[in-house]
């Protein structure tokens, strides 16, 4: 019999970590499963099937026939006999959706998810295949499957986050290349968390208003062509202002001339009005000094945004 410290130990870090999947489990159905000392295949099927969420309801047989049917079972495996390792193996691979290796993935059987297992340290120490499974073992197993699947998630989302980071820096890349091809002054090109920013600093607009003048016209034609370059991804485009006048004036002065822009590319069909969306933070974001002529300057500025991934919003 285990000790009540170490029951209590394994009730706390399976309901730590299993909160949403095993939201059904009780402390009690975990103890019982503790104090026994050979686990049934159907005991096994129930606990593996709602801890990896793949069946929330049913009887222990019932369990037991959905498991079989996946062939998550040995074929010799019958419902309240007591479940070997190799298994075992068998049904936490299969209900905890587990890639293995080449035989694994050729024979699906019992031996091979036994051999993956032992290489992911799901299974640990000295152990025999055929080896009967208490519920204390149990319950280790599944725990450390569950670490194992939480290490290959985040491992996964690190390489498709680093994949995605990669490709918007090419990108920005080829933008920066294509706007000094063109001379196109006051422009940058960064990597944000949106996307690709094209950002034009100093735009210039006509007098009281929100109409951008010739220079700058000529200037959002070649941005617009680059941006036509890039389809299928929707465009943000933020004005923003220097510390001049109330914040009232501010934002509306930021949002219009962001709006100018918008309507500009929309003008030379580079984007549709449901492929852009519009924001104004006046002067709530500076990037520079806004003391100097030159930070307010570099305050005054629209930046373009293609928007990572995104289709119209």
């Amino acid at each position: 019999m285990i000790s009540r410290c170490k029951q209590l130990f394994f009730i706390a870090a399976l309901t730590a970590a299993l909160v949403t999947p095993l939201y059904a489990q009780t402390a009690q159905k975990m103890e019982n499963l503790l104090n026994n000392r050979s686990i049934t295949w159907a005991q096994a099927s129930a606990f593996a099937l709602e801890a990896s969420d793949k069946l929330l309801s049913g009887t222990e047989d019932e369990a037991f026939r959905f498991a079989q049917e996946q062939k998550w079972l040995p074929e010799n495996a019958a419902s309240h006999e007591p479940a070997q390792l190799d298994g075992i193996a068998l049904l936490l691979m299969g209900s905890f959706d587990q890639n293995g290796g080449m035989f694994y993935l050729l024979t699906k059987n019992a031996h091979y998810a036994y051999r993956e297992l032992v290489y992911k340290n799901v299974i640990q120490g000295k152990s025999d295949p055929e080896m009967l499974v208490s519920g204390e073992e149990f319950l280790f197993m599944i725990n450390r499957i569950l670490s194992v699947k939480e290490a290959e998630t985040e491992s996964a989302q690190r390489k498709e986050e680093a994949r995605r980071r990669a490709e918007e820096e090419r990108l920005a890349r080829e933008i920066n290349a294509q706007l000094a091809a063109q001379n196109v002054a006051d422009t940058t090109v960064s990597v944000t968390k949106e996307g690709v920013t094209i950002s034009l600093s100093n735009i210039q607009f006509r007098a009281n208003s929100a109409e951008l003048v010739a220079s700058e016209q000529t200037k959002i034609r070649e941005i617009g062509r680059i941006l036509e370059t890039v389809p299928g991804r929707s465009i943000l485009i933020a004005g923003h202002t220097a510390l001049a006048g109330t914040r009232e004036e501010q934002l509306r002065t930021s949002r219009e001339r962001a709006q100018a822009v918008a309507n500009y590319l929309i003008s030379l069909r580079v984007r549709t009005t449901a492929e852009i969306t519009v924001q104004g933070f006046g002067a709530d974001r500076p990037v520079a000094d806004n003391t100097t002529p030159e930070g307010m300057e570099r305050n005054r500025r629209v930046e373009i945004t293609i928007i990572q991934g995104g289709g119209a919003r």
